[in-house]
Formats: structure tokens, sequence, C-alpha cells
């Protein structure tokens, strides 16, 4: 068990809970907490009688109050029920865990054109059988430590420099996700020039991934420009919206079923989508080109997701339609390399907990959602999965090389069957629940001797303020 000096900080957010909970009764301000806590503007709060909470949210440091402070944090605990994980091959039939996440931040505002954001995090695991995966753990660090600088501001036009650690987020996380499901987010050290408007967004950056390690304050920059690009969004009145990008990556080792080779790859993709208001859409498709080694890369992924929100209908149903077609390499051996790498995913991309990755994949994705009460929704998943290349395997959702394929002729991966249910029981605390069952298919039962289908349960408490 993670005891050192972690007992005081769950103390403290225990507290908290308890402490924001009983005055939800009093907030009256319209609280809306973000995927990206940096992105949250408690300014608003400068001239109005404040409660408690919002004092927290908003600390004036001068007498103009254009100089202020805003503390946030969370707290999270997920409990992990797994059968057969990776379909037994692993040799693990049950595995049960506790995964726990903390994390304090303070976002500092010198007047309009200056800020500092800084935020602590904890990632913690306890009774995972095989040990912890990459996304478990990572006792503490230091998840966001920036600088904006507003260098031009005109007419509703901005231009904002930050430099520093980050969390980075873009789209609908199918290449750079902070990966907020699993327990361990992601960050990078870089800089990134923003441009925004009224109607368009434009961000430019150049970042270096750091090797996470499970201590105290012991992650590793890389030291070297590895991902850098380009991300732009145009909102289109009474149609949605469209998504531009450019995506650069460099990797010393990448691992493919092709093999093991020094790995320089670009993206170009674009992204047209809208929510609510009926029908819903999102239609993606990218391109990637490079280097592998001494061979050559061409993949491509394409996704269409269609659907219909009923919202003056009793439940207020909605109902979609997701087929997604993702490149896989086409021979073995010859050097080159048609396997699409998607590069930073979020690791529910398709569903929670899945057990195949954005790699070599036709799938067809059939979910429905209902609003059961005002704060509680429920959600069904069915994801059928095939190979897209009977020459290349089967892949982790973070993109990583999981079960070899060329060896075998079979094309269905299996079925995953899904449901989970969101209460949220105030403004700051939401319970989430979920089960998948994952039906084998051909392929699996031809590769792991013996394979089982899988079962996955948890049940996540989680608290913000």
């Amino acid at each position: 068990m993670h005891t050192f000096n972690y007992i005081s900080l769950k103390k403290y957010f225990i507290l908290l809970v308890i402490v924001f909970t009983c005055l939800h009764g009093f907030t009256s301000y319209a609280q809306t907490f973000k995927l990206m806590r940096y992105d949250e503007n408690y300014e608003n709060l400068k001239d109005s009688s404040r409660n408690f909470y919002e004092k927290v949210k908003y600390v004036p440091l001068n007498k103009e109050g254009n100089i202020y402070m805003s503390f946030g944090g969370e707290a999270r605990f997920e409990y992990v029920n797994f059968h057969n994980e990776d379909w037994g091959r692993l040799g693990i039939g049950h595995n049960s865990f506790l995964l726990q996440r903390y994390d304090l931040h303070t976002d500092v505002h010198f007047g309009k054109r200056f800020r500092v954001f800084a935020q602590l995090r904890s990632a913690l695991q306890d009774g995972r059988s095989n040990g912890p995966r990459p996304i478990d753990e990572d006792h503490l660090n230091m998840q966001n430590l920036f600088v904006d600088a507003v260098v031009y501001q005109k007419e509703g036009r901005t231009i904002t420099l930050r430099g520093g650690r980050q969390e980075i987020d873009y789209g609908s996380g199918r290449l750079i996700s902070v990966r907020e499901g699993p327990n361990a987010r992601l960050y990078f050290t870089g800089g990134k020039i923003m441009y925004t408007s009224a109607r368009f967004t434009a961000d430019a950056f150049a970042m270096m991934a750091d090797t996470t390690h499970t201590g105290i304050f012991d992650n590793k920059s890389s030291r070297q420009i590895n991902l850098w690009g380009g991300y732009s969004k145009l909102i289109i009145p009474h149609s949605g919206n469209l998504d531009m990008y450019y995506i650069g990556i460099r990797r010393d080792i990448s691992a493919f079923e092709e093999g093991a080779q020094k790995e320089v790859r670009h993206t170009i993709g674009t992204r047209l989508w809208k929510y609510g208001g009926g029908f819903i859409y999102n239609l993606e498709a990218a391109y990637q080109f490079g280097l592998f080694g001494m061979g050559n890369i061409s993949a491509w992924t394409g996704s269409v997701d269609l659907g219909y929100s009923f919202e003056t209908t009793k439940f207020k149903p909605t109902i979609n339609l997701r087929n997604d077609y993702i490149s896989g390499d086409k021979k073995a051996g010859d050097g080159n390399l048609q396997t699409f790498n998607p590069i930073y995913p979020k690791g529910g991309y398709f569903g929670f907990s899945p057990q195949i990755g954005p790699v070599n994949l036709i799938d067809i994705h059939p979910y429905g959602t209902l609003d059961l009460l005002y704060n509680l929704k429920f959600q069904a998943d069915v994801v059928f999965n095939w190979r897209y290349s009977l020459n290349d395997g089967v892949y982790r959702p973070s993109g990583g090389f999981n079960l070899a394929g060329s060896a075998s002729d079979k094309r269905y991966i299996g079925t995953a069957y899904l449901a989970n249910f969101a209460y949220g029981i105030n403004k700051y605390t939401s319970l989430v629940t979920g089960i998948q069952y994952f039906k084998t298919g051909e392929f699996i039962n031809d590769i792991i001797p013996n394979s089982k289908n899988g079962l996955f349960f948890n049940i996540r408490l989680g608290f913000k303020f």
C-alpha cells in the first residue's frame, strides 16, 4: 500500500468532499468544470457577493481585483474488477484493484495579459496482480506548470503564447488526448502559440514527451522535440464545425508487427462535426506518411459517426451508428509500413476500458443514451471488430503492439457489449459505473490457445472543486 505522505492528502480531500457536498445547497454560482481545468475562468465572481466556495474560486490580490488567484482540485476513487484480461493470455483469471487520483491546482492572473497555472497530481494503484500499467500510477508529479502571455488583443481576436509543462487535447481525442479515462493523464513540456477569434481558433505547438516513472518528481523529459504540429477549428454557422490539423512525431523506437524501428511520421487530417440540435455527426479522415527505419510509411483512417438526438422526447434518447476503417500493414517483412499510428489516443475511444486499440481495425459500433433522470444518464454500446489487414495483428488501446496476426487467416476479432450509468450526485460529485463483456472471435481463438471471454466491471467516485 502507498502510505508515504499521502495519508494527510487523502484526509484533506475527503474533508473537502464533505464540506463542498454540504455547501451544495448554498452555492448559487452555476458551476461547470472543464476537461482541461486551466480553461475555467472565475473572473465573473469579481463583482458579486461570494459564499465560501466562491471565495476559494476567486481570491483578489489587489484592490482593483484584476490580479487574482483561483484554487481547485480533484479526488477520484475507482474500483476495477477484471476477468480474463487479454483474453486469458496473461494467465490471470481474476484481477481486482483500486485506483486513486488526487490533484490540486492554482491559477494566478496578473491582469488580462499574463497568468501562471500550476497543478500537482498523484495517481496511485493498489492490488493489481501483475503490477501497475503505465496508465495506472505516477505517485506525484507536476502535471501543469506554464505561463501564458497575451501578445495581441483587439476586437475579439487574441494571440497568446504558452510555455512550460502542459496538458493538451484536440478534437475527438483520436490522435492527441489528455487521456481522462485512465488514472494517469498525459502531459508534455514545450511551447504553444494560440490564435482565438469568435469563429476561428488555431494552435501551433512543439512539445517534448516525458518518460513516466512511478516515484515522486522522477519523470524525465526527452530533451528533444518529438511532437509538433497545428490544429484549427472553424465554426460554420447553422452547420457545425470544421477541424483541420497537421501532427508530426519522432520516436527512436516504435514497435509494430513489421518490426521495431525509428519512426518519423506526419499526419494530415480533417474533421467535420456537430453535436446537439437533432441530427448529430462526426466525420474524420487522416493520412500518414514518413519514414520507418529505411522504409516508407503510408497509412490512413476514416471514421463516420451519425446519430440523432430526440431532445423533446421523454428521456431525451440519442441513437448513433459509427463505422471506422483504420489501416494495417499490407505485407509483413518488406520494410515499408501501412499500419496507422494513433499517436496519443484516448483510452476509451471504443468505449470504456477497450481491449482493442485504433490500429489495423474495422469496426461497426451502434450505441445509444437515455437521460433516465435529469442527473442520471445511461449508455449502451455494441462494438463489432475485424482486422483490416490479415498481415497485421491486434494493438492495445494506447496503440502499442499486442498480438501478431500474420500467422492467422482469420479476420474477426470479437464483439464487445457495454453498458454504463453516470450519476451526478451534485455539482461537485459524480458516480460512474460500467460493465463490459468481450466475446472472442475467430482470430483471438486461433491465436490464443484456450482463449477466454473477458468481463470488466468498474465503479468510480469523483469529486471536483
